[in-house]
C-alpha cells in the first residue's frame, strides 16, 4: 500500500507541470541510528498537480544559467498512501519495541497515515494506541516490529518461513482454510476421546460396560479437507496438506474398552495413512511442479520440524527430494557423471532418492520426451527398494528405443551382466519383436514392465527410429532364446517370430524354394550358428546369406525350432507349424532334421494327434508332406 522510495516525475514548466526529484537512501544507513534518524519522517512519496499559472517571463542571470539545475516554481506535493513513519506531515519518533505508550506525537495521523502493522489505513487500525500493543510505534527498522507485523500479517504462514513477497491471494485463501479447519478438526477429536458408549455405538452386549473410541469421523474430516487441498493452486495446495499434517500427527490412541478393528478407526494406524496420502501427494509437487528451490526447501523444512510420533519417525525424511537443479542430479542427466557419486569439500554426496521419487521422475522425463536423460538417470541412482527398482531399471532399453536408437537398446536388453531379456516374459518378448520390425511404440508411459502386457493402446511411430533389418532382427529373437527360457519354450513366440520370417519384406506370399544344394548345405551352417557356445553373440556368415538371402534366415530359425522340439515337448505344436504353409520346403526341411532322432520324432507326433483329439483340425498341406499324418492310428509308431 505504500513504498519507501520514490522518485517523481512532471514534464516541463512550459506545460504547466513541473520536475521534483526525490533521493531517499536512508535503507543503508545504520539501525542503530534510526531512533533518532530524521529520514523515518521524510515523505515517501509526492505527486504535483500544477494549477493554471500565469507565467511571468523573467531574465535569468548569467551565474543561473551555468547551473546544471535550475528550479523555477514549486508548490506543495499532495500526500499518497504511505507508512506512519513515512508521513511528511506528522514528525515520528522511532523507538526499538515500546508498546506500553504512544512515543511523542507517534500517535498522530494525516488521511494517508497507513499501520506498519496491520497493513491498513492508520485510523481503522484498533490497536493503534492501545496500551501494550501501541501499533502507532511501529516502523520497519525493528527486528521487534518486523516479527509482530509477520505473525499479523502471515498468521500460519508464518511456521513455513514464508515472506509477505512469497504470499499471493492463494495462499492467503489456504491460510483461511487452514483456520477453519483446526477448529472443526478440534471438536472432531475432543468429540473421538470422550468415546461414546456401547449402546450410543449400536452394540448390545450383555454385561458389558465401558466406551468406543471411534478414530472414523476425525480421519474422515481430515480426508475431506484434503480432497479441498486437492482442488487448490499448486503451492496453497502444499501448504494446506502440510498444514493439515502437523494438526493430525498430535493425535493419540485413547486406550477403552473397545476398538474397532478398522484402520481408519485407529488414530495410530489412521495417522499413518493419512501422512502416506500427504506425503505422495507433496511428493509429486516437489517433482512434478514448478515450484522454486527456495519454496520447495521451506516445505522440507517445516515438515522435518514435525513432532513425529515413534510409529511414524521413519517417515521424518520422506520429502527430502532433491531438486532439479542439484548439481550432483544434473551432471548425472547430462552424462559428466556416471558413479552418482559427488565429492564437495570432503563431504561425499550420493545420488540416492526413495523409489516413489524415482518413479514420479521416471514419469516426468518421458512426459518430457527426455528419453536418454532418464536413462542416464536410472543406470546411476540407487534407491530403497531394490526389486521394484530392478522392473524400473528393466525399462531402459525401452527408453532407448522411444529415444529412436535400436543398437544401444539392443546391447541394453543383451547385456553380458543382469541382462533384462533374462526376464522377458513371452508378452514382452512379442513387444519389442514389434517395436523393432516397425519402429512404432505403444502410446503411454510405463513405470515396469509389467505394464505393456496390459496396454491396447495406440502404437505411433518412434522418432528418427528406422526398422530394424530381418538379419538383426533373428539375431535378436536367438539370443533372447538362448538366455530366457520362458521365451525359448513358448509356442506363440515361435509362432509369431516365424511368421516375420516367412514372407519376404513387403509380400504376403511365401519365399522361393532354394536350390537342393543349399538346402543340404544349410543343415551343417545352421547347427555350427545354433550350436556354437563360445560367444554370447550370434554370427551369420555372409557367404550363408548371399545367394538366399531371406531363404536362409528362415532356415536358420527352422532349425533353431527343430533344436526346440528335439529338447522337449511343445505345445501346441499345430499353430507353429502352420506358420510353413507358404513354404513346404522348409517343413520337409525341418521334418529330415528331426528324422535324426526317431524317439523324439515319434513322440511329437503323438503330440500332434493329441492336438488333434483335443479338438485342432489336421492342417492339409501337412498331409502331402508327412504321409504318417494321415495314416490310420494304428500306424502311428511308424
Amino acid at each position: 500500500m505504500y513504498k519507501d522510495k520514490i522518485f517523481l516525475m512532471c514534464t516541463a514548466v512550459d506545460n504547466g507541470e513541473i520536475i521534483i526529484l526525490s533521493d531517499d537512501d536512508d535503507d543503508d544507513d545504520d539501525d542503530e541510528d534510526c531512533e533518532n534518524d530524521i529520514s523515518c519522517s521524510e515523505p515517501s512519496v509526492v505527486i504535483v498537480e500544477v494549477e493554471d499559472v500565469k507565467t511571468i517571463d523573467c531574465v535569468l542571470p548569467p551565474s543561473a544559467l551555468d547551473e546544471d539545475l535550475v528550479v523555477t516554481f514549486s508548490r506543495r506535493a499532495e500526500v499518497l498512501p504511505h507508512a506512519r513513519y513515512d508521513c511528511p506531515i506528522h514528525t515520528f519518533t522511532a523507538t526499538d519495541n515500546e508498546i506500553n505508550t504512544p512515543v511523542a506525537g507517534n500517535q498522530l495521523i494525516c488521511d494517508q497515515c497507513f499501520c506498519y502493522i496491520c497493513d491498513k489505513l492508520a485510523s481503522s487500525c484498533v490497536m493503534w494506541c492501545r496500551s501494550g500493543v501501541c501499533h502507532c510505534n511501529s516502523h520497519k527498522r525493528s527486528n521487534f516490529w518486523n516479527d509482530l507485523r509477520n505473525s499479523t500479517l502471515l498468521g500460519g504462514l508464518k511456521n513455513f518461513n514464508l515472506t509477505l513477497s512469497e504470499i499471493d491471494a492463494h495462499l492467503r485463501h489456504a491460510e483461511t482454510m487452514l483456520q477453519s479447519f483446526r477448529r472443526d478438526l478440534s471438536v472432531q477429536f475432543s468429540s473421538f476421546m470422550k468415546g461414546k458408549r456401547v449402546e450410543e455405538y449400536g452394540l448390545s452386549l450383555l454385561n458389558h460396560q465401558g466406551l468406543v473410541y471411534d478414530y472414523t469421523p476425525v480421519y474422515e474430516s481430515v480426508s475431506l479437507f484434503l480432497n479441498k487441498a486437492d482442488e487448490q493452486d499448486g503451492r496453497a495446495a502444499a501448504i494446506m496438506r502440510l498444514g493439515a499434517a502437523e494438526d493430525f500427527i498430535r493425535h493419540f490412541q485413547v486406550l477403552g474398552n473397545f476398538i474397532p478393528q478398522s484402520p481408519k478407526a485407529n488414530a495410530a494406524k489412521a495417522k499413518v495413512l493419512l501422512l502416506q496420502r500427504v506425503v505422495a501427494s507433496v511428493q509429486r509437487q516437489m517433482v512434478m511442479a514448478d515450484f522454486t528451490p527456495e519454496f520447495s526447501y521451506k516445505l522440507q523444512d517445516f515438515y522435518k520440524r514435525l513432532n513425529f510420533p515413534p510409529e511414524m519417525r521413519s517417515m521424518r525424511n520422506s520429502l527430502c527430494v532433491r531438486p532439479w537443479d542439484d548439481i550432483l542430479l544434473v551432471s548425472v542427466m547430462k552424462g559428466q557423471n556416471v558413479s552418482g557419486i559427488r565429492k564437495d569439500k570432503g563431504k561425499k554426496d550420493v545420488l540416492t532418492e526413495q523409489i516413489s521419487v524415482v518413479l514420479l521422475r521416471t514419469e516426468l522425463l518421458q512426459c518430457q520426451h527426455r528419453y536418454r536423460e532418464l536413462c542416464r538417470y536410472l543406470r546411476v541412482v540407487q534407491t530403497d527398494e531394490p526389486k521394484l527398482f530392478q522392473q524400473v531399471q528393466d525399462l531402459i532399453p525401452f527408453f532407448m528405443c522411444m529415444a529412436g536408437d535400436f543398437t544401444l537398446a539392443l546391447h541394453s536388453l543383451l547385456s553380458s551382466v543382469n541382462s533384462p531379456a533374462s526376464r522377458f516374459t513371452p508378452r514382452l518378448f512379442l513387444l519389442y519383436l514389434r517395436i523393432f520390425e516397425t519402429a512404432t511404440a505403444p502410446k503411454l508411459m510405463f513405470s515396469q514392465p509389467a505394464q505393456f502386457c496390459y496396454s491396447d493402446t495406440e502404437w505411433k511411430p518412434i522418432k528418427d527410429a528406422v526398422p530394424m533389418k530381418r538379419a538383426e532382427l533373428v539375431k535378436f529373437a536367438l539370443r533372447v532364446q538362448r538366455c530366457c527360457s520362458a521365451v525359448y519354450t513358448d509356442s506363440q513366440c515361435w509362432t509369431l517370430l516365424l511368421t516375420t520370417i516367412n514372407a519376404p519384406c513387403g509380400s504376403l506370399s511365401g519365399l522361393p524354394a532354394p536350390s537342393p544344394e543349399f538346402l543340404n548345405g544349410a543343415k551343417d551352417v545352421v547347427n555350427s550358428i545354433l550350436l556354437d557356445q563360445s560367444s554370447v553373440n550370434i554370427q551369420i556368415p555372409r557367404l550363408f546369406q548371399m545367394e538366399y538371402p531371406d531363404q536362409a534366415l528362415l532356415l536358420l530359425v527352422t532349425g533353431a525350432l527343430g533344436l526346440r522340439i528335439l529338447h522337449t515337448a511343445l505345445s501346441p505344436a499345430l499353430p507353429v507349424l502352420n506358420t510353413l504353409k507358404d513354404n513346404a520346403w522348409a517343413l520337409r526341411w525341418l521334418w529330415d532334421s528331426l528324422s535324426s532322432s526317431a524317439d523324439r520324432l515319434s513322440a511329437f507326433l503323438q503330440e500332434i494327434k493329441q492336438e488333434m483329439e483335443n479338438g485342432e483340425h489336421l492342417l492339409p498341406f501337412l498331409q502331402s508332406i508327412v504321409p504318417t499324418l494321415s495314416s490310420s492310428a494304428n500306424d502311428w509308431d511308424q
